[in-house]
């Protein structure tokens, strides 16, 4: 029997221990580790944020993987050993013969001073009831969306939150003033000056402010400071920076650096039976920019660890390789959604195609969550 170690109940690490459940004999144990006890995609915030749904909808039990022969265990992860493809979580050592470290990026609120005592921070579910409450609770004046770091994940939400108020508060005639402000030079730099000019065009069009090389350094009560200047608001909507979780630093998978290198095409770490996909990794593209942070790239990279973790317990050569291809569905309001598709790892940049808005895509969006939990939890 041979043992897998799946550190991360979330997209990569669900669909990674989906996957390999396929393609292993029954007898070959998989055990993934997740403090949480649910699993949810991250598009159900922005949706429950504007009453369009709600978080629980979206929210599965982790244990229902054990159906498919998923064993489960609920626990924090205090230490990771990948020269030994070992953790340590809540007393207990476990070990394996492959390891796939897929815990995700943190949210780091307090490395903006007053972020948290002022903003609202819509990456964090704990937040979306309170900001729901705001939004249903708001008369009137400037809603700024803040991202405060970069990268984040999700690179779209921001923009699709925009959007989507801006169809809430016109619905109940409210008057409100949106604005996103960004630290980079344009809004989706992965996209190229092309893409972001026409993201950033419907954005006027909604009549949606938009600020980029807008750095953040702290945030008082009613404003965001950039240094010296101030940008006032009445309703703070906040995506933090985003960090590595410090048990993987420590781990020394990060060599010194801010996320974890792997090797682009078959997500191996410098460990050998250790790999990292999702958003904890940092994976460069040709023309030197990151791999966006998304759920479909850690879905695509749990399916091609798994293929190459089958193939090595099968005593055959590993060949599947991670294309870089992906998309995803960025809500335009008005019951329309944009569809973004590309080869994010063509050389010598991505080649990346942006569709007209259509109700089609806000409905394939839809099926994109429910097909995959029902998939890997059932019904």
């Amino acid at each position: 029997m041979r043992r897998v170690l799946i550190l991360g109940g979330g997209f990569g690490g669900v669909a990674t221990a989906y996957a390999l459940r396929q393609r292993l004999p029954p007898e070959d144990e998989i055990l993934l580790i997740e403090r949480r006890p649910y699993f949810m995609m991250g598009l159900r915030k922005t949706w429950a944020m504007i009453g369009r749904g709600t978080l629980e909808e979206g929210r599965r039990p982790l244990k229902a993987l054990e159906r498919l022969g998923i064993r489960v265990l609920q626990a924090t992860i205090h230490a990771i050993d990948p020269a030994n493809r070992a953790v340590e979580a809540d007393g207990q050592r476990l070990e394996g013969d492959a390891m796939v470290i897929a815990l995700g990026a943190e949210l780091d609120p307090d490395a903006i001073p007053g972020f948290r005592e002022h903003a609202i921070n819509v990456y964090d579910p704990q937040e979306i009831p309170r900001a729901a409450e705001a939004v249903r609770a708001f008369q009137g004046g400037q809603v700024v969306i803040g991202i405060f770091g970069a990268p984040y994940k999700c690179p779209p939400a921001p923009y699709e939150m925009a959007f989507l108020l801006k169809d809430f508060f016109e619905a109940r005639g409210i008057r409100a003033h949106l604005s996103v402000f960004t630290p980079q030079p344009m809004s989706l730099p992965v996209l190229g000056a092309a893409g972001c000019s026409v993201l950033e065009g419907r954005l006027a069009e909604h009549g949606i402010e938009f600020s980029p090389n807008q750095k953040a350094t702290s945030v008082e009560a009613g404003a965001v400071r950039f240094g010296e200047r101030r940008r006032p608001f009445d309703l703070l909507l906040g995506v933090p920076p985003h960090r590595c979780p410090e048990v993987v630093v420590r781990s020394g998978l990060t060599d010194g650096g801010a996320w974890v290198r792997v090797n682009p095409r078959t997500l191996e770490t410098r460990f050998p039976g250790v790999y990292a996909i999702g958003d904890i990794t940092e994976i460069l593209l040709p023309n030197g920019m990151p791999m966006p942070k998304a759920g479909v790239f850690a879905e695509a990279e749990g399916q091609v660890v798994a293929e190459r973790i089958a193939a090595v317990f099968a005593g055959r050569e590993p060949m599947a390789a991670f294309t870089g291809e992906g998309f995803c569905y960025l809500e335009m309001g008005r019951g329309e959604a944009m569809l973004v598709r590309g080869r994010f790892l063509a050389d010598p940049a991505p080649e990346i195609e942006l569709t007209e808005p259509s109700s089609r895509y806000l409905e394939e969006k839809r099926a994109f969550e429910a097909e995959r939990l029902r998939a890997w939890f059932g019904e």
